[in-house]
């Protein structure tokens, strides 16, 4: 066993390592209520990833391929985590995740493979040793997912791995994947960064001999060499220290393994079942990754992408980059053989929940909103003192055309109140065939990183059990898609589909409004205008695939939740108005909402009072001098513009 150095847990083989696993002292659960604080998460860069590299490369050549922990790591702050194996690019060190290794500790037991850079193991012989340890962590946790995190080659390696084992639960994290190098457009320079990324001075002379058999003395080659040196000299620093340690021979080795790796995966391909998340960087310079995402796509069965156009190969040692932000977002977290929307969730930190309500900021400049609630004795007032704050509590409301109300809701329930909404969802933002349609298929990332669910009364049931705080729009696709002049019209159906399931826990339910949306646009192509447009039909299939059908057992409006783009016509912005009404309480009303007539007249009852909120503030609005947004510009000009804006007098 080789020495460990101090931010490395001892380097094992695989069953030595699933042993000390088995050992690894774990912090007490706490659950996915807590908040997942990464303010304490030590920045790290290209500098770390070269510093340790090289300390870990000089003390284990001629080592055979081996695990390590991450000391950093830390032990999971989650119940049961899974694993997480990654698989390095070319450089084989093992330190590709060393930006994300604070925050996946957190979340997963990581492993990384390390494979010593004179090391001349086949492909063949690294996928065997990967199956030797997933096979012996599926016997220890026959229950669980096994994550492959694989770069590069890693990734061509996580493929095989998973082609071999289609029985074997993975879920894979591609990033910029090799199997395209066959059919690289990429210049003989760029794959040599790729091979061996070294100082110019020291081996590229010889990298152009090995390929084209030129002397690199040539005119053309010095060329190639300064505008190649101009263009990628940010990327070799933190991989010369390999310039010492690699042997001329390696560059040979290395060109076959891409090789062979690209002909093994791709023949293999079809056998591939795996729930696979591919990473493409659209600037990637050594590989068409974006293109062989796509192409990869077609051929995996269950695979999403994302796609980060202003990165590059090396996307885990870029900023900006966040790998568990991203995990969580595709909905790639599970904890057991199928995914529990509700018992997976993982509150957001405080930099994504700052990310996902900056998505919709510009409400917040355009729109001014403010917020009224009601106390318990029926009186209104301003703010948000009304509300509870202790769940569970189903907040039941009319939903706004396009849901732009749904960033300010949720965020200032969050800061001013501490209530994570956690909203039920059309399945439509959960499909994996719809985010190809999408103008960027993370689009709903950010509303699954805030909590929402799909559908469905299993949901709503486990939500409640939890005594979570749940977001409820009746009216769903009908009335966020209404048609022109339907604003402030409520399409419910008829059944109490809420009110039992709320009495069952004893939930508050809190019926609100909001309006303002006839002062930001206009709808002026709907969908009675769409369907007369040719070949319309096309496109509603693909956005409304079987799949993502709802109340299918329904007739009339209420039944129509097809999804359907809207024509818009931009207004001088007015203003949002919120109102919360008062809570209604079914503690201890179990047995008596069980009658079909009483639980009726409740829901009726939620029903008008959110009409009479909209009522309200409609009428009250006609009095709010700042509703127009060059008043409130007026006011905020002679006052600072981080100042609130006042409204119309209770």
């Amino acid at each position: 066993m080789a020495t460990a150095v101090p931010y490395l847990a001892p380097l094992l083989p695989p069953a030595a390592a699933c042993r000390l696993r088995r050992n690894r002292i774990r912090l007490s659960a706490v659950g996915t209520r807590k908040l997942l604080d990464d303010s304490e998460v030590e920045p790290r860069g290209v500098a770390d990833f070269a510093e340790r590299s090289r300390d870990l490369a000089a003390r284990t050549v001629g080592g055979p391929v081996r695990w390590f922990a991450p000391v950093e790591c830390g032990p999971p702050a989650v119940e049961s985590p899974p694993s997480l194996f990654f698989l390095p690019g070319l450089d084989g060190v093992g330190f590709g995740l060393i930006r994300h290794h604070q925050r996946l500790g957190k979340i997963f037991d990581v492993w990384c493979l390390h494979i010593p850079v004179t090391d001349q193991t086949p492909f063949v012989g690294l996928v065997e040793y990967v199956e030797r340890t997933v096979k012996s962590e599926q016997s220890y946790s026959p229950n669980k997912p096994i994550y492959l995190v694989g770069e590069s080659i890693g990734a061509c390696v996580a493929l095989a791995v998973a082609a071999r084992n289609p029985n074997v639960d993975f879920i894979l994290i591609l990033a910029n994947p090799a199997t395209s190098f066959l059919h690289s457009q990429l210049q003989t320079l760029s794959v040599l960064l790729d091979v061996v990324p070294v100082p110019f001075q020291v081996m590229l002379p010889n990298c152009l001999s090995l390929l084209t058999g030129a002397s690199g003395e040539d005119e053309v080659s010095q060329r190639a060499i300064r505008v190649f040196r101009e263009d990628h000299a940010h990327i070799f620093p933190p991989f010369s220290f390999l310039a010492d340690l690699l042997p001329k021979e390696y560059l040979d080795w290395k060109l076959e393994m891409l090789r062979s790796a690209s002909l093994f995966v791709n023949s293999r391909l079809h056998a591939v079942r795996a729930q696979t998340l591919l990473l493409a960087s659209g600037m990637d310079q050594l590989l068409p990754s974006r293109e062989e995402a796509e192409r990869l796509h077609k051929s995996l069965p269950n695979c999403r992408i994302r796609h980060f156009n202003d990165s590059g190969h090396t996307i885990f040692l870029e900023d900006g980059i966040d790998l568990v932000t991203t995990i969580k977002g595709a909905t790639c977290y599970r904890r057991s053989s199928q995914i529990d929307y509700v018992s997976d969730y993982l509150l957001p930190t405080p930099s994504e929940f700052q990310k996902a309500a900056d998505q919709y900021k510009w409400v917040d400049l355009a729109a001014s909103p403010v917020m009224f609630s009601t106390l318990k004795d029926g009186k209104i007032v301003k703010g948000l003192e009304g509300i509870p704050t202790e769940g569970p509590a189903v907040f039941v409301g009319y939903h706004m055309l396009m849901g732009w109300e749904l960033g300010h809701l949720v965020s200032r329930l969050f800061t001013e109140r501490n209530i994570h909404l956690r909203g039920i969802a059309h399945p439509f933002m959960f499909d994996r065939d719809i985010e190809l349609i999408m103008p960027d298929s993370s689009s709903f990332d950010g509303i699954r990183l805030m909590g929402a669910v799909p559908t469905s009364p299993a949901n709503f049931y486990k939500l409640l059990l939890r005594k979570s705080s749940v977001l409820l729009y009746p009216g769903g696709t009908r009335e966020a898609l209404h048609r022109k002049d339907e604003e402030y019209k409520l399409f419910w159906p008829e059944k109490p589909e809420f009110v039992r399931m709320a009495s069952r826990f004893g939930a508050q339910i809190i019926p609100f409004a909001v309006v303002g949306e006839d002062d930001l646009f206009k709808v002026v192509i709907d969908l009675d205008d769409l369907v007369n447009v040719p070949f319309y039909n096309l496109l509603h299939k693909r956005l409304n695939p079987d799949s993502v059908k709802l109340r299918t057992d329904y007739t009339g409006e209420v039944a129509n939740q097809d999804m359907h783009p809207l024509g818009l016509l931009p207004k001088i912005p007015g203003r949002l108005y919120f109102l919360f009404g008062k809570p209604i309480d079914t503690q201890g009303r179990k047995e008596e909402l069980r009658d079909k007539e009483r639980a009726q007249q409740l829901y009726l009852h939620v029903k008008s009072e959110v009409e009479n909120c909209i009522a309200y503030l409609k009428k009250k609005r006609e009095k709010d001098p700042y509703r127009n947004i060059l008043p409130r510009l007026l006011y905020q000009a002679t006052r600072g513009f981080s100042a609130e804006v006042p409204t119309f007098e209770l």
